[in-house]
């Protein structure tokens, strides 16, 4: 009986600092959310953008898909981000992005093999590739930014899991914020470019993001 006194005040005391804990919006909201940053990106980028190039491109059936398809790719990655950091959920919302990303490559694929069987269909004249991969990674690094600091408020226990998902997302949103500022086809060197820069992206985001992420690192 002479411990139990000591023992209330401790409670009492650490009851006395406990402050409410805010819960985080659902994942597909939380998704959302991020989207404000990939639009005010692409705003401040609009006064570089080749709206008429873009008009001529979105007239092609394969790289109007290719568009929407790494548009759905961007977000429901960064859903399937936010729902992988939540601990309890299942691995398998890793694959909701497969779809829209099998579109995103498929009409990409099928582009290219348009510009091979008929020559002459290129629409962009020898786009920079240097140029090119610059914007790509230019537009990733904010967007990884703003999506690792949303991602780290919840405890992910597949942290490499969900930042690789945060890179694919972030990835194709930079895909699909290139298609109004730079020209370019599905030609074999375009898509090249885009998979290099895109595969590089999605590792960088899982190795530095998965730290970030990581609790039990100190």
């Amino acid at each position: 009986m002479s411990d139990a006194a000591p023992h209330d005040a401790l409670v009492e005391g650490l009851v006395a600092r406990l402050t409410p804990v805010r819960p985080l919006p659902p994942p597909a909201l939380r998704g959302l959310v991020w989207c404000p940053a990939v639009i005010g990106i692409g705003l401040l980028a609009l006064p570089f953008a080749d709206l008429a190039g873009l008009r001529a491109r979105m007239a092609v059936t394969d790289l109007r898909l290719a568009a929407i398809g790494s548009a759905l790719t961007a977000w429901t990655a960064a859903v399937a981000a936010f729902v992988t950091s939540v601990p309890g959920r299942s691995a398998r919302w890793a694959l909701l992005p497969l779809a829209p990303a099998a579109l995103w490559v498929g009409a990409s694929g099928l582009g290219c093999l348009r510009t091979w069987l008929v020559p002459g269909t290129t629409l962009a004249d020898g786009a920079d590739m240097r140029g090119c991969a610059a914007i790509l990674i230019g537009f990733s690094l904010p967007l990884s930014v703003a999506l690792v600091a949303m991602l780290r408020r919840a405890c992910p226990l597949r942290p490499t899991l969900t930042a690789a998902l945060g890179g694919l997302a972030v990835a194709a949103a930079a895909a699909t914020l290139l298609v109004p500022v730079h020209p370019h086809d599905a030609t074999v060197t375009d898509l090249a470019i885009h998979a290099v820069v895109v595969a590089a992206v999605i590792a960088l985001n899982a190795l530095a993001g998965g730290r970030l992420l990581d609790r039990e690192r100190p």
